[in-house]
């Protein structure tokens, strides 16, 4: 007779185990025994089948209390129970009918058991189930560095997985912290079980000149003194490339403009951008001539108090 599998005992439980107990223990094991983290190892492979078969039966309710009161063949609850009350037909008025599984005879014979029970009536372990089972892989998790200009553009990735290479297609306008999910990209499933998931969580660095929040951009831009009094053009730099910005006379420092559409890229939004805030830092021009010094005398005399 085949050996019987406490479910229990392979997660390292007791009968009073909680749901919350179950699930510990389960995801502890399931990693530590993952096929991936042990590779050529025939004994962990049978082991994660094991947890994982455990997992599926003491995990459900309903089939938790079936297999507490069949064991390992509390599949076939129903037909036992069929056939259990067949047999005790059978004893009559003057046989001897007995309610538990080990004084259940007719099966096995005396001392019978109901896996002996479970062999005869479906053939060996409760006919093996048939088939091995299937098992979804476990789920990745992974990080990937960018910059603010990287996260601006959609750009295609090259990530390896499990020895492969993996190109990705990267949507514009990632956060920085998000989070998305690739599925069929994690762990290979067991007996021909779907794979399990990637998580890729975005970290875009933000330390150049811009300030994203959300999807709009700010930027401070050094304006010359004598276009901040005078007036006149300058052309700055933005993620999408040169702006021409016409400046008004008399611009006062740290005066803030908005540039419609210059901003951030939306995500999945396609043709959709923020704005970009940009503050004006007007330069004190230092190294001044002479004559440089005493024409701007001549300027400040002229200033009305």
């Amino acid at each position: 007779m085949a050996e019987f599998i406490d479910y229990y005992k392979v997660l390292g439980l007791t009968k009073d185990a909680t749901t919350d107990d179950i699930k510990k223990a389960y995801r502890k094991l399931a990693r530590k025994h993952h096929p991936d983290l042990n590779p050529n190892n025939p004994e962990a492979q049978r082991t994660f089948q094991q947890i994982n078969e455990a997992n599926e039966v003491l995990s459900d309710p309903e089939n938790r209390k079936k297999y507490d009161q069949y064991g390992e063949n509390w599949k076939h609850a129903e037909q036992f129970e069929q056939a259990r009350q067949q047999q005790g037909g059978r004893h009559g008025a003057g046989g001897s009918q007995t309610g538990g599984f080990e004084g259940f005879g007719g099966f096995g014979g005396e001392g019978g058991d109901y896996s002996e029970f479970f062999e005869q009536m479906f053939g060996g372990r409760g006919g093996q189930r048939e088939s091995q089972a299937r098992y979804r892989g476990g789920d990745y998790n992974a990080e990937l560095q960018m910059t603010l200009e990287d996260a601006y553009l959609t750009r295609q990735e090259v990530l390896t997985i499990d020895g492969k290479k993996v190109r990705i297609t990267i949507p514009a306008g990632v956060e920085d912290g998000q989070t998305i999910k690739l599925k069929g990209y994690g762990a290979p499933g067991a007996n021909g079980g779907p794979a399990g998931d990637l998580y890729l969580k975005f970290v875009v660095h933000n330390n150049g000149p811009y300030k994203r929040v959300g999807n709009d951009l700010y930027k401070t831009v050094d304006l010359p003194l004598y276009t901040a009094l005078l007036g006149g053009e300058i052309v700055v730099d933005t993620l999408s490339g040169k702006l021409k910005l016409k400046v008004a006379p008399e611009t006062q420092n740290g005066t803030k403009i908005r540039a419609r559409g210059k901003g951030f890229p939306v995500y999945k939004q396609e043709g959709k951008f923020g704005d970009l805030y940009i503050t004006y830092n007007i330069l004190i021009p230092t190294g001044l001539t002479d004559e440089q010094k005493e024409l701007i005398k001549q300027l400040a005399g002229t200033q009305k108090p």
